[in-house]
């Protein structure tokens, strides 16, 4: 395998990792199904994300956390309420990078 091309995959592993782990957990997942489907303007607060999950508010709260942290979703604050939503220029467009490199990798493969 071509040492360019295996550095290279491996520096897209890391670029995501932060964004492979938020994504990787199955509660998350569901938190970002339900970010998806609700209202993009202005977001959605936690009460509303616990209703849908049916978890507690601070497991919405911590798992909101690590989302934003990953810079999947940002938060909109007007006076003590907080809006979650997916980020515009969320983190996940660099999976695709990722995954081009993968298959520019299975292409020398074949």
């Amino acid at each position: 395998m071509n040492q360019e091309i295996t550095a290279n995959l491996a520096n897209e592993f890391k670029n995501n990792q932060k964004v492979l782990t938020a994504i990787g957990d199955e509660t998350r997942q569901a938190i970002l199904m339900t970010l998806i489907q609700g209202q993009q303007d202005p977001g959605m607060r936690v009460g509303e994300i616990k209703e849908k999950t049916h978890l507690s508010r601070p497991a919405v709260s911590h798992h909101l956390r690590i989302l934003k942290d990953a810079q999947i979703i940002s938060v909109r604050k007007e006076g003590t309420m907080n809006y979650y939503r997916l980020n515009v220029t969320s983190k996940l467009k660099l999976l695709k990078n990722l995954v081009d490199e993968i298959e520019m990798l299975l292409s020398q493969c074949e």
